[in-house]
């Protein structure tokens, strides 16, 4: 609104100021020239007394003469008395109607005017006539004689008019004033104000993230200064903003890079920022825990929310290990301070499985290796000792013995092949064939060997093929990949209860196809999820050679190795007594 900006305020406070002194000058100036007419009339009356008593006097012996001389000196619009006593008069003519011919013996009987007669005393007054009440202005002159006395009265109404002319005058000039005020007012402000509008915009592009806008020097005064140095703030908010966001870009590089974890947090538990790795922590224990996803920006997952409570309490920092998907992650969470106020916290994450399973490895190689050769090993022997011995005593017996011998010399051999292989793929040295393979057709072959088994099983395999189209094309190698999906569905047939169902499911984006083995079996333990993709891993620790549940522990890292040959990914996601889901990514495109 007009009123509230600034060039209505300087225009309103400088016509109210114009305005206030302008009013008190017109009352000073009607009260002066009020005073000044009356004063004028007071004088030009008395003068005309004084004429006339000498006029009088001159013509004393011829009255006709000296009253026919005394009215010419009078003004017209006044009128005169001269009394040389009670009884003898004369009252002049007046053009002016409104004033009335006094009575002698009012006169007389007014003291002051009396006085002029009795004491010889000059007389001015301001009074009303009876009987009609009019406002004159009389004075009164004494004659020579001491028994009459020259009076003339004028009506105080040409005094009015007068100052009514002269008040007209004057507040025809106040408004002109005012008229002239407000002109001198709105040029004054614009000139005040365009500078700062000047600024205003520029403050609102400034706060819009244009730091290049710059307000107009106009003006060497106050004003110009400020817009210099309103430039000059602009430039440095460039500048350390610039800086700013490159110390941002550089953290978020350095946060993106490291392996660690790290999350800020307020007081709180909010987070405010998340590196990936943390990301994944986060991720990893919502899935754990079955939060829903609007909840992701809000939930700081619990075990976090009793460290920070416990670094916000005791004003220093916590060390805690948490499991999470059978991963294990160290958190350092250190105080955050506001001077001498904690007002938050940053938690550093450190994933210490990789440390954990090297460790494990150590250990359990040689007890896995051991176990693993032990067996076959340990029948070679017996049985040929009894053959050697010749406990076997007939041919077919013998042949019992040999086709045994034979059977774990073989297995033996698929073991140190299967080694072998995993061996040549972690170094990268796998061959692979590939050739553009139909999707749905391949998958529908693999998984249709499979239904015998299944049957035998009692578990139901079906294929949900989603949003795959009929012509969609892989570049892979057959083999390898029958390889990986045989494995996986032979698992899930194998650690499947029965009357269950098995489902592999397919799907496409853009850039990959996702093929999801799920099974409704015994689940994998959390602690066993980050080490099963390991060599002679086993999630049965009872090392019990079920015919249901045998294996040589290596096929899954076969498979995750040949996944990752294809440029593709291996994923699992099982909980105990749930079922598990194997989740295989390979690209379209072919990245040779």
């Amino acid at each position: 609104m007009f009123w509230r900006s600034l060039v209505g305020k300087l225009w309103f406070t400088i016509l109210l100021l114009v305005s206030f002194v302008l009013l008190i000058l017109t009352v000073l100036l009607l009260e002066f020239f009020e005073d000044y007419h009356l004063e004028q009339a007071e004088h030009e009356l008395m003068e005309t007394a004084k004429k006339v008593t000498s006029i009088v006097e001159e013509f004393e012996g011829d009255r006709n003469l000296m009253l026919s001389v005394a009215n010419e000196v009078k003004d017209p619009s006044s009128r005169m008395i001269v009394s040389f006593d009670q009884k003898d008069y004369w009252i002049s003519d007046s053009t002016d109607s409104s004033i009335p011919v006094v009575d002698i013996d009012w006169i007389y009987r007014d003291k002051q005017l009396r006085a002029v007669i009795e004491e010889g005393e000059q007389v001015k007054k301001e009074d009303v006539l009876p009987p009609s009440q009019a406002k004159v202005m009389i004075v009164g002159y004494p004659l020579e004689n001491e028994t009459g006395a020259v009076y003339v009265y004028q009506s105080l109404k040409f005094v009015e008019q007068t100052a009514e002319k002269t008040a007209n005058i004057i507040m025809l000039g106040a408004g002109i004033a005012i008229v002239l005020t407000t002109i001198f007012a709105f040029f004054l402000s614009t000139r005040i104000t365009s500078p700062l509008i000047k600024m205003r915009e520029v403050a609102i592009e400034l706060a819009r993230g244009e730091f290049n806008t710059k307000v107009p020097i106009l003006t060497h005064d106050e004003i110009g200064e400020l817009a210099m140095a309103f430039n000059r703030m602009g430039r440095q908010l460039k500048f350390h903003i610039n800086a700013l966001n490159q110390e941002k870009e550089q953290l978020f590089s350095i946060l993106s890079s490291m392996a660690d974890g790290v999350i800020t947090l307020n007081r709180k538990g909010e987070m405010l920022i998340m590196n990936p790795p943390a990301k994944g922590f986060v991720d990893a224990w919502y899935f754990e825990n079955e939060v829903s996803d609007n909840e992701l920006p809000k939930r700081l997952p619990e075990p976090l929310q009793g460290v920070l409570q416990e670094v916000v309490t005791l004003e220093k920092e916590v060390l805690k290990e948490i499991t999470v998907q059978g991963r294990t992650w160290v958190v350092l969470v250190t105080p955050l301070y506001d001077k001498s106020y904690v007002r938050g916290a940053v938690a550093v994450l450190r994933d210490m499985t990789e440390e954990r399973r090297l460790d494990k490895l150590r250990e359990d190689f040689i007890t896995n290796v051991s176990h693993e050769l032990r067996t076959p090993i340990s029948m070679l022997q017996g049985y040929s000792e009894a053959i050697v011995d010749d406990i076997a005593e007939t041919t077919e017996e013998k042949n019992e013995l040999a086709q045994i011998i034979y059977d774990e010399s073989l297995r033996m051999g698929r073991l140190v092949n299967e080694l072998l292989d995993l061996a040549h793929m972690e170094v990268g040295k796998i061959q692979l064939n590939k050739e553009a393979t139909p999707l749905k057709e391949f998958i529908d072959r693999v998984v249709r060997k499979f239904h015998g088994i299944a049957k035998d099983y009692d578990v139901e395999l079906e294929i949900d093929m989603g949003n795959m189209e009929e012509e969609v094309c892989v570049h892979i190698d057959p083999d390898r990949m029958e390889q990986v999906l045989t494995n996986l569905i032979d698992n899930a047939i194998r650690h499947t209860q029965e009357d269950t169902k098995i489902k592999v499911s397919l799907s496409q984006t853009e850039t990959n196809v996702m093929i999801n083995i799920e099974d409704q079996g015994y689940g994998i333990p959390e602690e066993d999820l980050p080490f099963i993709f390991e060599r002679f891993y086993k999630a049965d620790k009872s090392r019990q050679r079920k015919q249901r549940h045998s294996g040589t522990g290596i096929g899954l890292s076969i498979a995750k190795n040949i996944i990752e040959a294809h440029r593709g990914s291996i994923t699992v996601y099982s909980k105990e007594g749930d079922g598990t889901t194997f989740t295989v990514i390979i690209p379209l495109l072919s990245s040779d």
